[in-house]
């Protein structure tokens, strides 16, 4: 009677099992430049992410104070002047990819999901998610554009001509399935 017991329990746990990916170092960029001007361009390359190939739910963290800019004087801004990130120090999303199975073999999704930066919570939609699949690993790709505004940012009138209206936000996550 032990015996089934262990083996319906591993049977069921082997039937429930989820198979997630996580990167600790994913990569993560923004563009607010405009022509004739001075380039406005960050990378973070240690932002967390997990998928979970199972259900479609992505997630991923990215440390604000982690982007690093060309000039050190506009890092310093960014972090001080707009984005205040000893205040709102992460920007979250959390969502999940449309249609999403396990055995499909679509390479592009869409993916709906909110956003959490500098304290305000946007739904993100229409972005969609290239995909590349191989033994243990996946790779997420994709790029979006936002508005500064609606996440409260506030950028004065004296630089706005400076800085885009639109920030285009390109990212790529290459995940190992976990254990």
């Amino acid at each position: 009677m032990k015996r089934l017991f262990l083996l319906f329990t591993f049977i069921s746990f082997l039937g429930f099992s989820q198979e997630k990916y996580l990167t600790k170092s994913g990569l993560l960029n923004f563009e607010a430049s405009v022509p004739s001007f001075e380039e406005i361009k960050a990378t973070n390359t240690n932002v967390t992410a997990i998928f979970n190939a199972a259900n479609g739910q992505f997630a991923t963290l990215a440390l604000v104070k982690g982007f690093r800019f060309k000039n050190a004087l506009m890092e310093e801004h960014f972090n001080e002047s707009y984005a205040e990130s000893d205040i709102y120090p992460k920007a979250i999303f959390k969502g999940r990819l449309i249609g999403y199975t396990e055995n499909n073999t679509l390479i592009a999704y869409p993916i709906k999901g909110s956003l959490d930066f500098h304290g305000v919570t946007k739904n993100i939609q229409n972005v969609t998610v290239q995909i590349i699949n191989s033994e243990n690993k996946i790779t997420f790709k994709g790029a979006f554009e936002l508005n500064p505004e609606e996440f409260d940012v506030e950028i004065p009138k004296i630089v706005s001509s400076k800085i885009a209206d639109t920030v285009s936000v390109i990212f790529e996550f290459n995940m190992t399935k976990t254990k």
